[in-house]
């Protein structure tokens, strides 16, 4: 017994069964029912294990003989349609990159590169403040992988139904939190040189070695890898929560909110170890550092002001488990494990409630349900100057057992209490109210410790979630936050979209001595969104600098 049509659908390009569609091929998936086990009672009978495995295998071959039978059909369906593309081929193309974010732009680069995607340089002469040559790039949609490169850039907001399987966008330059625009400027005026192979930027050091102090910007997708590699070492870092200019040769250089000042005598390595450890660290995490020869700024704070703020090293505990949301957690872990090399305990709620947890002063809740959790425990630490960062829908869990105090916006009912309708039509109607996934741009206080390394004024979040805080009565806590109309990319119902209208993204709050951060939405999406990378590290670093006003009772 099979079905087909019913459940599944073939819309998001990130899926096995749909990338072939748009690369020439045909997208076939079958699936067999799991046993769970040796067996298992189904409506249909038992269901054994060696009866999932044979299914499974045969249906497999018979694949590939099929695949075979058809080979000649299967070639010329691919070639007629490159040719297609090739007498269709559309004058325009997509301008990107981020000047500020050099690991960023390559990553994004790697993987156009990675399709057989044609990138190109931007020409000599081409004129727009956003992008500068050597840091923009530009790709033209005449080449063969049109239809990929218009998945990858396009921005989708007409659907033909209501009902997803799963995600409802997925513009990779939102996603990444790049710079980018469209232009039909066709084959003249923006496309320079082909870019071969793209390997991954060298950091430096700029100025040689110094005995002051070596700073370098927030900006780097790898600064805060970097930062953590001079915590690890010992040393002594410090954050600037002002602008500042320094004099850098015979020019001057603005530093932003954000950036990284390692002090050279305040710490108990020698000058010279510590300009090797300088040049090693930046050179691995492609980020620039600067050596300063004196703390006399030129406008700004000086570098003894207490606008640098001293920074604790991270000591991270992640709950995990029963209730909790797994994907979510995995994708906490790939980005601490694998992208930034932070170490994070992970605690199952068991675990967590019986064990001492003095040794973390940041704790990470990611989307799920924690019944079990000893809420008093958690509200104790926390008071005693814990960083507690809630995501999703853990966020409606510290509310509903009084650790936080964010409210919320409910969206209003699809149907009135008193129509009554076809019990055919629940499915649709309700469905429609599913958060599946979308892209929403929300507005950014570039000032606030949780925005430090941002330069755009509107941050791509990524929502598959019906969590929707209303901003904080204090004027200071809401540094990220929805406008009107923050929809980006992606489905959402009227009621869904007149809920999220006006409404915080991100709330910072005081509980005690520690802090609370609120973020409503998932900023580590299965592990590519690397537009929400900064805002995670921030609540991570600097959530315990944030002033919250909690003695006034904000």
């Amino acid at each position: 017994m099979y079905f087909t049509k019913e459940n599944y659908d073939d819309f998001y390009y990130g899926k096995g069964s749909t990338f072939p569609d748009i690369n020439g091929g045909i997208g076939v998936l079958f699936e067999q029912a799991s046993s769970r086990g040796h067996a298992q009672q189904t409506s249909n009978g038992i269901l054994r294990f060696p009866f999932t495995i044979r299914n499974q295998f045969v249906t497999a071959l018979s694949t590939l003989n099929g695949a075979k039978a058809l080979r000649q059909e299967f070639l010329e369906y691919q070639r007629s349609f490159f040719k297609k593309i090739a007498a269709n081929a559309e004058p325009k193309g997509y301008v990107f990159g981020d000047k500020n974010d050099r690991a960023k732009t390559f990553h994004f680069i790697e993987m156009l590169q990675r399709q057989q995607i044609v990138v190109n340089e931007l020409k000599d002469g081409y004129k727009d403040s956003m992008f500068e040559k050597g840091t923009g790039y530009a790709v033209s949609l005449n080449q063969p992988m049109q239809l990929l490169i218009k998945a990858i850039f396009d921005k989708q907001l007409v659907y033909k139904d209501s009902l997803f399987y799963d995600i409802t966008s997925w513009t990779m330059p939102l996603a990444f939190g790049l710079p980018y625009k469209e232009t039909d400027n066709g084959n003249t005026g923006i496309y320079g040189k082909q870019l071969s192979p793209i390997s991954f930027p060298m950091g430096e050091i700029i100025g040689g070695k110094t005995e002051y102090a070596y700073v370098f910007e927030w900006d780097e997708l790898y600064a805060p890898r970097a930062l953590y590699a001079f915590q690890q070492a010992g040393l002594i870092t410090k954050v600037a929560t002002n602008i500042f200019y320094m004099p850098m040769g015979s020019s001057s250089k603005q530093f932003g909110y954000g950036t990284i000042t390692v002090p050279v005598k305040l710490q108990n390595i020698s000058g010279e170890k510590l300009y090797t450890t300088v040049k090693e660290i930046a050179e691995k995490n492609a980020i620039k550092v600067y050596a300063v020869q004196s703390g006399n700024v030129l406008s700004g704070s000086d570098l003894g002001s207490s606008k640098f703020v001293s920074l604790t090293q991270p000591k991270i505990a992640m709950l995990v488990g029963p209730g909790v949301n797994a994907t979510d957690a995995g994708e906490l872990w790939h980005l601490l494990d694998q992208r930034v090399d932070i170490p994070a305990t992970h605690l199952e709620i068991t675990m967590f409630n019986r064990a001492d947890i003095s040794a973390y002063n940041t704790i990470v809740m990611v989307g799920g349900t924690y019944t079990e959790l000893n809420k008093e425990k958690l509200k104790a630490w926390v008071q005693a100057g814990g960083n507690l960062i809630l995501l999703e829908e853990a966020i409606t869990w510290a509310a509903q057992n009084g650790i936080s105090t964010v409210t919320f916006k409910r969206p209003k009912s699809p149907t009135d209490s008193t129509q009554r309708l076809p019990y055919t039509d629940r499915e649709q109607i309700e469905g429609a109210q599913q958060m599946s996934g979308a892209i929403f741009g929300a507005n950014v206080d570039l000032t606030h410790p949780l925005a430090y390394g941002y330069n755009q004024n509107v941050v791509s979040m990524f929502k598959a979630n019906r969590v929707y805080m209303e901003k904080s009565k204090s004027p200071y806590a809401t540094p990220f936050y929805y406008t009107d109309k923050p929809l980006q990319s992606g489905w959402m119902s009227r009621e869904n979209a007149g809920a999220i209208k006006n409404s915080a993204a991100v709330i910072v709050q005081g509980l005690g001595s520690g802090r609370l951060i609120h973020i409503a939405d998932n900023p580590n999406f299965r592990a590519f969104w690397l537009g929400g990378t900064k805002l995670m590290m921030n609540a991570i670093f600097f959530g315990r600098i944030i002033e919250t006003g909690a003695a006034r009772g904000e």
